[in-house]
């Protein structure tokens, strides 16, 4: 038996490592998709006060901050047991959409961009993001401003970019001015234009990824994501819905109270990372995926005219219930587009200037639960509390973690179809780092290759003799 180590995996948010072991025919026979950090945010927020946990949880991760603020917040809002005033949600959905903004801007366009514009094969020293400003420059200008139009929008409604104190229990700490909301919609025609400009380039290069659409995860499983009373997107709101891998429903309106019946969490042996399964189903048969596709197939519609039109487009390509995980980089564009259309209709509402932004009170709940759709999926945050509102015990579940058993199997798919035999071609090692960064995981921390490849890559027969050696 021989082994094949990628550590790290590249240009994802945080550390990974995937060990592949290939038989003494040159088939892959097992493969392993390791987090190899571990965080201790729900053991040592114990004892803090509540009304601490939007600041502290956000520290989680630098690239989505606003998703924990968002989800703690809302978990808080129901130990204080308030109705949040009408302007604080607004502004709270719309921060929201923003984040959703710069975070698929930064998925797109630096992470996974050198793979869809300079090829899953080119030369690790240029397939970078410096690599995609000098042959795609004008792209790469688009991407920067529109990441960058995203932060801007966090920061003049929170006045800081990452690890702001804008989103508190009840509401939010200040509310937006004329000023503040005339800027962010005289911008958003030219982000618009951005959007859909890059939405027509994926869609005119995307056929030339058969291979990858076909072995990227592919195999079907159920997914799950937040809908509205209709059925239509609801990232900040909503109740749970799972859907099978054929499209049928399997469980809708899961109000945040009942998550626990229907999502376990099992502890898996080589990572740190937890993989959560649908209980009615149990381990592992449960597996479902979240995420910008699965938030795609699980929704009857966006509920915006642009996203919609896009949408249709998207279910006439590729059917109802599309399962290649390579799908995630075309589904993230058009949330993007739903993001912009949200926002600016959000913005056209009279009351969002309203000054009453923030509900007061104390402790009048032992629990509460705030479930959100981050940027990479269901993010969950559950508290309880003594009557002095420390927090006694405290449970996340991770967006990346409900997907950890998916990217598992996704992993050992496209090594079982790219990597044969005793030598290692560059172009399959990368294909498989590729498959994580397409669910673009979010490991609390982001690392970029700078033209050096980050992975070093050793097959070893069973004697121990290197066969052969790719990477740095």
């Amino acid at each position: 038996m021989k082994r094949i180590t990628i550590d790290p995996v590249s240009r994802i948010e945080g550390h990974a490592r995937v060990t592949i072991l290939v038989d003494d025919a040159g088939n892959v026979a097992n493969t392993q998709f390791q987090v190899t950090q571990v965080r201790g945010f729900e053991k040592f927020t114990e004892g803090r006060p509540f009304y601490e946990m939007p600041g502290i949880t956000s520290r989680i991760c630098g690239i989505c901050p606003v998703s924990h603020q968002l989800a703690s917040a809302k978990a808080c809002d129901e130990i204080i047991a308030v109705r949040l005033p009408v302007a604080a949600r607004k502004l709270r959905e719309l921060i929201h959409y923003a984040q959703f903004v710069q975070s698929h801007a930064l998925s797109f366009f630096y992470l996974s961009s050198p793979d869809l514009l300079l090829g899953m094969d080119a030369d690790p020293a240029t397939r970078n993001v410096v690599g995609v400003i000098e042959a795609h420059p004008e792209l790469a200008r688009d991407g920067i401003e529109l990441r960058k139009f995203g932060l801007q929008v966090i920061e003049s409604l929170a006045q800081e970019r990452v690890h702001a104190s804008w989103i508190v229990p009840g509401g939010v700490g200040s509310p937006m001015s004329a000023q503040v909301r005339d800027h962010i919609l005289a911008d958003l025609p030219g982000v618009m234009a951005i959007a859909e400009r890059t939405l027509s380039l994926f869609k005119g290069a995307i056929d030339g990824f058969k291979d990858e659409i076909d072995y990227f995860g592919s195999a079907p499983t159920m997914h799950a994501g937040l809908t509205d009373s209709v059925g239509n997107a609801q990232l900040y709101d909503g109740t749970i819905r799972f859907l099978d891998s054929d499209g049928k429903m399997v469980q809708d309106r899961i109000p945040s109270e009942r998550y626990a019946d229907f999502i376990g969490e099992a502890t898996v042996r080589d990572s740190y990372l937890k993989a959560p399964f649908y209980k009615p189903l149990g381990y592992p048969a449960g597996i479902y995926r979240v995420g910008a596709l699965a938030r795609v197939n699980v929704i009857d519609a966006f509920g915006t005219p642009r996203a919609d039109g896009e949408l249709a487009e998207f279910r006439q390509r590729f059917g109802r219930m599309p399962h290649s995980s390579f799908l995630y980089h075309y589904a993230r564009l058009l949330e993007i587009l739903y993001a912009l259309e949200k926002m600016k209709a959000l913005l056209a509402e009279p009351d969002i200037l309203s000054t009453h932004v923030r509900a007061n009170a104390s402790v009048n709940a032992m629990e509460g639960i705030g479930i959100i759709e981050a940027p990479r999926g269901l993010l969950i945050h559950h508290y309880k509390v003594n009557e002095d509102g420390a927090i006694q015990w405290a449970n996340l579940i991770v967006a990346t973690g409900h997907n950890n058993l998916a990217i598992s199997r996704s992993v050992q798919q496209v090594s079982e179809h790219f990597i044969k035999g005793d030598h290692i071609e560059e172009g399959a090692v990368n294909r498989v780092a590729a498959v994580i960064r397409a669910y673009d995981p979010c490991l609390s921390c982001s690392t970029h290759a700078d033209g050096t490849p980050a992975v070093r890559i050793e097959l070893v027969d069973p004697r121990g003799r290197v066969l052969d050696v790719a990477g740095g």
